[in-house]
């Protein structure tokens, strides 16, 4: 999905006149590569081997009761620049924006044989922005100093990818990657990040000495174990 189209700088304007800039999804690629993905996803739902990430701003019902809409909206802001951010370092593909939540992709468009590693590193300089922020929030917007922060869960495996829906068409995976994912996410607290064994076993190399706990994920009707990243 690298294609040579220069996206900044001044050899970027004449293709920024015909429409072809960074996509939202992830800026490494085009909005013409994002067009033809969408055109080849209408025609065909495809299985692929991906790893997905949840990550989900704690308190946030709370703190759209205490605070000013303006300490809510730059709030959000800041979560999701800095997760984007992170995700697009690490080619990753920011899938979806859920009110208080972000779905991230990996492995796809953009090819990588170490997605899942990807995955937890973006993972951690997630973790790592939003710390570095706090202060700054706190400053700005009057929030308290443990308002922001957030929890991570994330499964790797097959699912599907493509077009969803008939009446509103939506982009997305979905399938028991996606859904673990969430559910892992959902039991992570802020600050914290949660892997299943399958991340854990296909990126070791990140996970020396992880603790490891035994969590009853809804939905799930056997325990399932958890690894700290």
């Amino acid at each position: 999905m690298r294609v040579p189209v220069p996206l900044y700088g001044v050899l970027s304007v004449p293709f920024r006149l015909f429409g072809i800039r960074p996509s939202r999804m992830n800026p490494n690629t085009c909005t013409a590569c994002e067009l033809m993905f969408k055109t080849l996803m209408k025609a065909r739902k495809i299985t692929i081997d991906a790893t997905v990430m949840f990550i989900d701003l704690r308190g946030y019902t709370n703190l759209s009761r205490s605070q000013s809409p303006d300490a809510v909206s730059g709030l959000l802001d800041t979560f999701y620049d800095e997760c984007a951010e992170a995700i697009w370092d690490h080619d990753g593909l920011l899938n979806k924006t859920l009110g208080d939540a972000i779905m991230a992709v990996f492995n796809f468009p953009i090819r990588q044989p170490d997605h899942v590693r990807q995955a937890v590193l973006a993972a951690r300089e997630i973790q790592r922005r939003c710390r570095d922020k706090r202060d700054e929030l706190v400053r700005t917007f009057g929030l308290g100093a443990s308002d922001f922060g957030v929890g991570i869960g994330i499964d790797t495996g097959e699912l599907s990818f493509g077009e969803f829906g008939r009446s509103h068409r939506d982009l997305t995976a979905i399938g028991t990657v996606v859904n673990t994912a969430s559910r892992t996410q959902s039991v992570a607290e802020a600050g914290q990040i949660l892997v299943t064994r399958s991340v854990h076993d296909r990126a070791a190399s990140e996970f020396e000495d992880s603790p490891v706990h035994v969590y009853r994920l809804k939905g799930y009707d056997a325990p399932i174990e958890l690894y700290g990243a």
